[in-house]
C-alpha cells in the first residue's frame, strides 16, 4: 500500500533548476522531500516560481468588474461607522451567520437556482468581507494579506502551472509539506515526537462527519496505509456489517438514541468504512449522500401521489402494498 504522489517533475526542485526530463518516458514520481522544496520556496519567496518564459501570471486574467469585490469591504466599513448593530459586531458574533451562510449557498448550490446562488454568495461575501474589516480594525492583516496568503497557497499547490511539474501533486503530500513550511516560516514548529509524527493536525474538526471521516483516511493514506483498490474497502464494509449483525437485535427496531453502546460502536465502524469504499471509489461521501438523500425524497414524493391518485391510505395499506408502489415509481426512474 504505497503512497502515490501523483505528478512527475520536469527538473530537480532543488534549487538549482538542473534538467532531468526523459524524452518518451516517465522520470517517476516526486517524493515528499523534494516537493518539500518546492512548497517551502513558494511559501518563502513568489519570484522563483515566475521565472522570464515561464507560465502567464494570473493578474493576466484579470477583469474590469473585479473591482466590485472591494465594494463589499467598503460597505461593511460603512456600516461599521454608521449603523450600531454592525458596530457591536465580533469575529465570535457573526461566526453563526457565516456557517448558516455557508450552508445556505451549499443549498443553493444543490438546488441548481441561479438566483438563489446569486443572492446567497452575495450574503457570503458579506460575512468574509465583515471578518476581513475587523481584522483590519485590531491590526492583524487586512484584504492584500489575505489575498497574497491566497495567491501563495495556490502558487504552492500547482507546480504544474507555475513550476516545471508535469502533473499536479497528490493532496495529501502537498498538504504536508505545506503544514511544514507553514510552521517553519512562522517559528511555532514544534520539536516533540507526537507532533511530528501527528497526521491529523490541523484537521478542521467542525466540518460535518462524513467529510472528517474522509479527510482523516485520507491524512493517513498520505503516509501510505492505504488500500489498493475498490475491493479492500468493500470486503471491509461486508465484514463490518456481519459484526453489526451478529451483536444487534435484529428483530427489533428502536428509536435514534436508544441503541447499546456496542451497536453505536459498530455501527460507526460501518459507516467508516463506508466513507472509505465511497473514496476509493472517486465519490465524496457528503455529496454522494446528499444525492442519495434527494433521490429518496422525489421517489417518496412520487409514491405518495401515485398513492392519492389510487385513493390509497398510505398509512393503513400496509408495507407490502407500499413497496409495490415504490417499484412502480423506481420503474418509472429507470432505475
Amino acid at each position: 500500500m504505497g503512497a502515490h504522489y501523483g505528478f512527475v517533475p520536469a527538473r530537480d526542485l532543488d534549487g538549482k533548476g538542473t534538467r532531468s526530463r526523459r524524452r518518451g518516458g516517465r522520470i517517476g514520481r516526486l517524493e515528499l522531500p523534494a516537493y518539500r522544496g518546492y512548497v517551502a520556496r513558494a511559501m518563502t519567496s513568489e519570484s522563483g516560481l515566475r521565472e522570464e518564459g515561464d507560465r502567464a501570471h494570473h493578474s493576466s486574467r484579470n477583469r474590469i468588474d473585479d473591482a466590485s469585490l472591494g465594494r463589499a469591504l467598503a460597505l461593511v466599513r460603512f456600516l461599521r461607522d454608521r449603523c450600531p448593530w454592525d458596530a457591536e459586531q465580533t469575529p465570535t458574533t457573526l461566526r453563526p451567520y457565516l456557517l448558516e451562510e455557508a450552508h445556505e449557498t451549499a443549498d443553493a448550490i444543490a438546488s441548481g437556482d441561479e438566483e438563489a446562488l446569486r443572492k446567497e454568495l452575495g450574503d457570503l461575501l458579506l460575512n468574509v468581507a465583515f471578518q476581513i474589516v475587523l481584522a483590519e480594525e485590531r491590526g492583524a492583516f487586512d484584504s492584500e494579506a489575505v489575498v497574497s496568503a491566497l495567491e501563495t497557497k495556490m502558487i504552492a499547490r500547482h507546480p504544474h502551472v507555475y513550476g516545471d511539474a508535469d502533473e499536479p501533486p497528490d493532496w495529501e503530500t502537498m498538504k504536508a509539506a505545506e503544514r511544514e513550511a507553514a510552521e517553519a516560516t512562522s517559528g511555532q514548529r514544534e520539536t516533540t515526537a507526537e507532533h511530528r509524527t501527528n497526521p491529523f493536525d490541523g484537521l478542521p474538526r467542525g466540518v460535518d462527519p462524513l467529510s472528517l471521516a474522509a479527510r482523516v483516511q485520507e491524512r493517513m493514506a498520505g503516509i501510505g496505509f492505504d488500500w489498493d483498490d475498490l475491493e479492500g474497502p468493500l470486503a471491509k464494509v461486508r465484514e463490518e456489517a456481519d459484526e453489526l449483525e451478529q451483536i444487534a437485535d435484529v428483530t427489533a427496531k428502536r428509536r435514534i438514541g436508544e441503541a447499546e453502546a456496542a451497536v453505536e460502536d459498530e455501527i460507526g465502524d460501518l459507516l467508516f468504512a463506508a466513507v472509505n469504499a465511497a473514496r476509493i471509489a472517486g465519490a465524496h461521501p457528503a455529496n454522494a449522500l446528499l444525492g442519495a438523500i434527494g433521490k429518496f425524497e422525489q421517489r417518496s414524493l412520487a409514491m405518495l401521489r401515485l398513492a392519492e391518485e389510487r385513493g390509497m391510505d398510505c398509512r393503513s395499506v400496509g408495507l407490502e402494498a407500499l413497496d409495490r408502489l415504490w417499484d412502480e415509481v423506481k420503474a418509472a426512474d429507470g432505475a
